[in-house]
């Protein structure tokens, strides 16, 4: 008798939840959490904003290195130069009767380019450097010989391959497609001079080679350029870019071969390679701001290679819980708008913005939104892409979105405190709370008082006791 009545019970339930559950398939359909946002909207949260100067930044270690003049009617004059540490392709060269016949500096074209590639003549000189490398900064400057070694001067196309002829020992010379590169000649007799006439020791190891020669050095001839300009990003990585030396020299046979060394340039032990950025923002609406940082404007100003970005604040986010109450944040969005008629080639709209912010020692770090495990900096996986944070170009509306719920709810909680966020253009493949010096890009952004593109924080919250 009491399994039938456990059996029965069973059988009453069942019916009881079959009947009460008309449509099956519906249950869980209702809201779709990716798309629904529930809650209270909270639009007019005063977001203050105002321009400031990027500090410098380390430019010894970069993914890419920028070289190029840029003249912008908004941000002024923008110019990168390039300090480059060369090492003998192999210890103990002998260059015992070697006679040159040429020497050329090889600087291979990124994927990266901004500013113009279509009308602007780009002139680059290339000096040799008064000494080894031993300051990393962008501001620094490298000291270097008045003699002029080589020159460039020619419009830079960076998606174009080029043909070049490669020089093979004891075979024919052979014809090679390969990615786009800045080639510049450099004078014969220097070269011969200084790298031909070393002794083996000369070469034994990178540190006496770089004791000895010091490195090259190219800049823009900004006399000699014409144009709006740009910036070119120079790759270094894997020897991409180095010295060629092509040279005739007596074999054991009393023939004569033609030789070819590639002395490497590139990111490696031993090895350094700098970049010295200038900024000049005279009588530009950038240089107004920055003198006058108390006033609030209608946009502001961010210009990647440790240029300028926009410091904001949420200064009634402390007190968002006296006005609406103890509140949980369902979703929480920072929407920054480009101004209208302020991008477009060759002043393209950066593909991506950084967002970050400042700890009580005025130290950079990730928001809780986009916080990397054990780091607070580029190099994360994550800090790559991150579509749920976001900050990428929205060229529909241009614009960029960050979703900042979790900040927003540390701030009124009081579990942070907003010693100061930070916008900053940065590259679409890395994510920098330092000074980006691996991007050019630049954007004028709307800011609260904007009728047409303003800066806004959207908050959705649900009240609860």
């Amino acid at each position: 008798m009491k399994f039938i009545k456990q059996d029965l019970l069973t059988l009453l339930i069942g019916l009881f939840l079959f009947a009460s559950c008309k449509n099956p398939t519906s249950v869980g359909l209702d809201v779709d959490p990716n798309s629904a946002i529930q809650g209270t909207l909270v639009s007019d949260q005063l977001v203050s904003s105002q321009t400031v100067k990027e500090p410098d930044v380390i430019t010894s270690n970069l993914t890419r290195y920028p070289l190029g003049y840029m003249i912008d009617p908004i941000f002024g004059k923008t110019e990168s130069s390039v300090a480059m540490t060369v090492v003998p392709p192999e210890l103990s060269l002998d260059f015992t009767a070697a006679t040159l016949d040429s020497a050329v500096l090889v600087l291979n074209l990124g994927t990266q380019f901004y500013g113009d590639t279509t009308s602007s003549k780009y002139s680059i000189d290339v000096y040799q450097l008064a000494n080894t490398i031993t300051k990393y900064k962008s501001s620094d400057v490298q000291a270097h010989s008045s003699t002029l070694l080589g020159n460039f001067n020619s419009k830079i196309f960076p998606n174009t391959p080029i043909k070049i002829t490669d020089v093979v020992t004891g075979g024919k010379d052979t014809l090679q497609t390969v990615k786009a590169q800045i080639r510049i000649p450099l004078n014969k007799a220097f070269i011969q001079s200084t790298i031909l006439s070393l002794p083996t020791t000369g070469t034994a190891t990178n540190i006496k080679f770089s004791d000895y020669f010091k490195g090259l050095y190219a800049e823009i001839n900004k006399a000699s350029s014409t144009g709006t300009g740009g910036i070119a990003f120079l790759d270094f990585a894997s020897s991409n870019s180095y010295l060629q030396l092509v040279y005739k020299k007596t074999n054991s046979s009393n023939g004569v071969d033609t030789l070819s060394k590639k002395f490497p340039i590139a990111n490696a032990s031993g090895q350094v390679i700098t970049a010295n950025i200038k900024h000049d923002y005279t009588g530009t609406p950038v240089k107004t701001q920055l003198d006058n940082p108390a006033l609030q404007y209608n946009v502001t100003y961010l210009q990647a290679l440790a240029g300028v970005k926009t410091k904001i604040s949420f200064p009634n986010l402390k007190n968002f819980t006296t006005v609406y109450g103890k509140a949980v944040i369902n979703k929480a969005e920072l929407i920054v708008d480009l101004s209208a008629g302020t991008f477009g080639y060759p002043f393209n709209a950066p593909q991506r913005l950084s967002l970050y912010r400042w700890d009580i020692a005025e130290q950079p770090m990730n928001v809780p939104d986009h916080d990397q495990p054990g780091s607070s900096y580029a190099g994360d996986s994550r800090a790559l892409t991150d579509p749920v944070f976001g900050g990428y170009y929205d060229a529909l509306n241009n614009r960029y979105v960050f979703n900042v719920s979790a900040y927003v709810q540390d701030i009124i909680d009081n579990k942070k405190v907003d010693y100061g966020t930070f916008l900053a253009s940065t590259s679409f493949t890395e994510f920098e709370v330092l000074p980006s010096a691996s991007s050019a890009a630049r954007a004028v952004i709307g800011s609260f008082g904007n009728a047409t593109n303003r800066l806004k924080l959207n908050i959705y919250y649900t009240k609860i006791n």
